[in-house]
């Protein structure tokens, strides 16, 4: 609930109960609609938030297979290089004078085979690599696509159930808009404080057969006399709920 704007007239304390308590009413016919969604937000959101990030694994992965690319890219270019310095030393051969230059030139070429010998290793875990990951793309897009259908359904069905009630959401809005005119912004801090932590969200209740409405405990004659009168706000001792009298 949105926090109240000040409001210039003085109001008793005796009005603002009576207010918090039709608040409370409005609210409870507010919090009734939502059921109906019933888990369907919370069911929305989470479907949202895994397709988000299966999408994101997805995009990693490419990233990584576009990566690994450039390495394959790069370690041919290296092969090809390899094989024309090769050529070149085989040439030198016909050309040597002595046996150091022998020896020296045929280990260039022995050093240039091991780096293709190591580049072929190189590209063959590329690739390897990249047909693993693609697998993973794979599998993760079929669980993208189940879990789209998924939240179309979800997504249709809380729609329509929105669709139906937010007429009747939008006029008990503007009637709980009006129900906190006279309630202070203390008090309403206060109020929409205890709806948060109680699990039906009635921060206000009656005293019904000298119990509290909310946890049932018992109330205090004198202390239901003092909730009669209404000049001061009473909060029950056990569960922190406003009282009222019925």
């Amino acid at each position: 609930m949105a926090q109240k704007k000040t409001n210039e007239v003085d109001y008793s304390m005796q009005e603002k109960i009576m207010a918090l308590y039709q608040l409370q009413k409005i609210d409870s016919a507010i919090d009734e609609i939502n059921k109906i969604k019933g888990e369907l937000p919370l069911e929305v959101q989470d479907l949202e938030d895994e397709l988000a990030g299966l999408n994101t694994r997805i995009e990693n992965i490419n990233a990584e297979i576009e990566e690994l690319n450039n390495l394959i890219r790069q370690r041919k270019r290296e092969v090809d290089q390899a094989k024309i310095m090769i050529g070149n030393y085989k040439e030198q051969l016909n050309n040597v004078r002595n046996n150091r230059e022998y020896d020296a030139i045929t280990k260039e070429i022995e050093y240039q085979e091991l780096e293709i010998e190591l580049a072929d290793k190189r590209l063959k875990e590329y690739s390897t690599s990249i047909k693993a990951k693609k697998a993973l793309i794979d599998e993760t897009s079929e669980r993208v696509a189940e879990r789209e259908i998924d939240y179309k359904g979800k997504k249709e069905e809380l729609d329509s159930i929105e669709a139906e009630t937010a007429q009747q959401v939008a006029e008990l809005t503007a009637k709980a808009e009006k129900a906190q005119q006279p309630i202070d912004e203390r008090l309403l801090a206060a109020y929409n404080r205890i709806r948060s932590n109680v699990h039906n969200g009635l921060a206000v209740v009656t005293v019904t057969r000298d119990a509290c409405g909310g946890c049932f405990n018992r109330i205090p004659p004198q202390r239901q006399a003092d909730i009669r009168q209404g000049k001061k706000l009473i909060v029950c001792e056990y569960c922190g709920r406003i009282l009222v009298s019925e």
